[in-house]
């Protein structure tokens, strides 16, 4: 585990990262940050996190999202 205390995703679930962005951002922003259609087209939470656990290149641009997000709020 000495490995992960610098993994600012560590201890964090996908679920938790999308229900931070929504509540924050919303799913427009999300939407146009992360061009996929779960999140465009009658947008749930438990259909985007079947695709994004599916498709790890929709994963990761959601937890890059989510520390730029998290990093620009902790800026304020």
């Amino acid at each position: 585990m000495e490995m992960q205390k610098n993994n600012p995703l560590h201890g964090i679930t996908l679920e938790q990262i999308l229900l931070f962005l929504v509540e924050n951002k919303g799913w427009n922003y999300l939407g146009e940050e992360v061009n996929i259609n779960c999140f465009k087209i009658n947008p749930t939470i438990k259909s985007s996190l079947t695709f994004l656990r599916k498709t790890p290149w929709a994963r990761a641009k959601v937890e890059s999202l989510y520390l730029y997000v998290l990093r620009k709020s902790k800026e304020k």
